[in-house]
């Protein structure tokens, strides 16, 4: 039913002294504090709803981080779920309006006395671990390409179906939601093109990993994880790597064991990506959490 599906985030900075602040808005109509949240147009991607929900109630922009869960509570027309992220201010500024009449940075334990509802408390609990990612790596299968077997000529010039452009189309409006500034492909065609609207948007050039190829990677899959790692690790935030269905389910797998991430699955569908969140550290900086998109397939 309408209304029973939001999405917002919870906007962090550093203070000064070096501790954890918190965004918490006062909404007029219901007179309480809360986190900036709101419900999705019509099909509008999730993460597009929070960033542009946290823009309109705080003035700031934000770059998503990793998902912070879910609230459910009760509303008139039943049971409503909220999903959210955790997110940093990259500009903007706050004003007063009718929705939102004040806006309050306050540190994790004010702002845990201050919210008005319990089902919002329970997020900050998990904000400690997202304060301390540092680095985040995209990581993308590239767009619906036709099938192999039909293909008749190079398997690496196959181009992107029509299909695989709308997802490129949507990767290009989704990956920036989380700060995306390079961008990395393996070297075939379909890869190039998933992510190629997106570079020109950044005005950057993609750089070609051949280790994060399907033939490559098969061949020496520790060198194609420690080249991710690396990517992960290099100065100029957050990076955009496309690759193949036969690296990513691997190779995601083998950074959550490693990390002590317990995933039940680790799916790959083509025009989808993982978010993979790494602490600090420039040589080889820790997996914190991996989150899994598939909202570019529509």
């Amino acid at each position: 039913m309408p209304g029973l599906i939001a999405a917002g985030a919870v906007m962090w900075q550093l203070s000064p002294s070096g501790d954890v602040e918190v965004a918490l808005v006062h909404r007029p109509r219901y007179d309480d504090w809360s986190l900036p949240k709101g419900k999705p147009h019509s099909g509008e991607a999730l993460p597009l709803t929070a960033v542009r929900e946290v823009a309109e109630e705080t003035g700031h922009t934000v770059a998503l981080s990793a998902r912070l869960g879910s609230t459910r509570y009760l509303v008139r027309w039943g049971q409503k779920v909220a999903h959210y992220w955790a997110a940093r201010p990259t500009g903007g500024s706050f004003s007063p309006s009718e929705e939102v009449d004040e806006l309050r940075w306050l540190p994790l334990a004010k702002a845990t006395e201050l919210l008005t509802h319990r089902h919002d408390r329970t997020l900050l609990t998990g904000l400690d671990g997202a304060a301390a990612i540092a680095n985040t790596v995209l990581l993308v299968r590239h767009g619906e390409a036709g099938e192999r077997e039909t293909w008749q000529g190079d398997d690496d010039l196959r181009p992107l179906t029509t299909t695989g452009q709308r997802q490129s189309e949507a990767l290009r409006a989704l990956l920036p939601l989380f700060g995306a500034q390079r961008v990395y492909s393996a070297p075939p065609l379909r890869c190039r093109q998933s992510v190629e609207g997106l570079a020109a948007d950044l005005g950057v050039s993609i750089i070609e990993e051949p280790r994060l190829s399907e033939e490559a990677y098969l061949a020496d899959p520790a060198a194609g994880l420690a080249r991710l790692i690396e990517v992960a690790g290099e100065p100029g935030g957050p990076a955009v790597v496309c690759s193949q269905g036969g690296v990513i389910p691997d190779l995601v797998s083998t950074l959550t064991k490693e990390a002590g991430l317990d995933l039940l699955d680790v799916p790959s569908r083509k025009g989808s990506y993982w978010g993979l969140f790494f602490g600090s550290g420039s040589l080889a900086p820790p997996l914190l959490a991996a989150d899994y998109y598939d909202d570019a397939l529509g």
